[in-house]
């Protein structure tokens, strides 16, 4: 069987998704994207109300082009609360594909195909990718250990490979993208196409501080750093003062709790408040408290260009 390509699920002209990011990706991103013939994807969390979560459907839905398209993230666990409410919103005005993440996408699965709208879901290996296969998903983002934020444990290689031989569904790559030539690499190990998000960050259409795209101008892949402080999970940040002043790992009250099951999932969630909060902060303002998601492909980030220069630099 031959797996469906990115370009013929999305009806876009180039393979290639620009990765959802917490508050540095919005519209004016997704729109050069379109333009530039890939698709765009923004966290349903970047919006604090329905109203401004609908507002930017609707601008997105009037800038479509052809050969473009977009999207939105949902966190589909417990920690998201206003996770139904989005869902129900991103339904009701047909945006072109959702991608899941953290949780079971079978609720949006089944909401969303009943107005055609196309899942993709973030997994990390294969167990869970044969639950998306067996819950009627349309494609896998294979998560992998080079992918900036919440990353997975595999290489690019054994996960696509893995994924490609037991499910039937496509796969996208998710991490070890910023040129032309790693683009052809993961299409050689069986992607149909690449969701990328650190490249991105330092654009001029990107709604982070001047200091956080300068900042990955200024640092490489060796300054890239897990940290356990943002939700609980090992999420990647570049290494400033601040994050080695107060570490990477949680607090021993934190992993004791952890280890609870009754108690673990309201630590995660409270440390996911802290975590988003402080994350807001640094992405927004400029403070001593600086903490900055990205991931090793900032390797090749050398100036604060555009989306639509970025795109030609990894497609063309």
């Amino acid at each position: 069987m031959i797996k469906p390509t990115l370009t013929s699920l999305l009806q876009i002209n180039r393979p290639l998704i620009m990765a959802p990011m917490f508050l540095v990706s919005n519209t004016k991103m997704v729109i050069e994207g379109m333009k530039a013939g890939v698709a765009g994807c923004i966290p349903a969390l970047n919006y604090r109300t329905l109203e401004e979560l609908r507002a930017s459907i609707q601008e997105l839905k009037a800038a479509k082009v052809p050969g473009g398209s977009f999207g939105y993230n949902l966190i589909v666990n417990k920690s998201n609360i206003k996770y139904k409410d989005q869902l129900a919103v991103l339904c009701e005005e047909k945006v072109d594909f959702i991608i899941t993440s953290l949780g079971s996408p079978e609720e949006t699965i089944n909401a969303a195909h009943k107005v055609g709208i196309k899942v993709f879901c973030d997994v990390t290996d294969l167990a869970f990718a044969k639950k998306v296969e067996s819950l009627g998903g349309d494609a896998l983002i294979a998560v992998n250990n080079q992918a900036g934020g919440h990353r997975g444990n595999l290489s690019p290689e054994k996960l696509i490979k893995e994924l490609n031989e037991n499910t039937m569904l496509p796969v996208i790559s998710a991490g070890g993208v910023s040129t032309k030539k790693e683009l052809d690499l993961m299409m050689s190990y069986g992607a149909v196409g690449v969701s990328v998000g650190s490249p991105f960050i330092a654009t001029i259409e990107s709604g982070v501080s001047e200091e956080y795209k300068q900042a990955c101008v200024d640092y490489s892949a060796k300054d890239i750093v897990l940290t356990e402080k943002i939700s609980g999970t090992p999420c990647t940040v570049i290494n400033t003062p601040y994050v080695q002043k107060v570490g990477t790992r949680q607090s021993w009250i934190e992993r004791t709790l952890n280890k609870n099951k009754t108690l673990k999932k309201w630590v995660k969630m409270i440390r996911y408040m802290i975590g988003s909060n402080a994350v807001t902060k640094a992405a927004t303002e400029v403070t001593y408290k600086t903490v900055w998601v990205a991931g090793p492909t900032i390797e090749n980030t050398t100036e604060i260009s555009t989306v639509s220069k970025i795109v030609d630099r990894i497609c063309s």
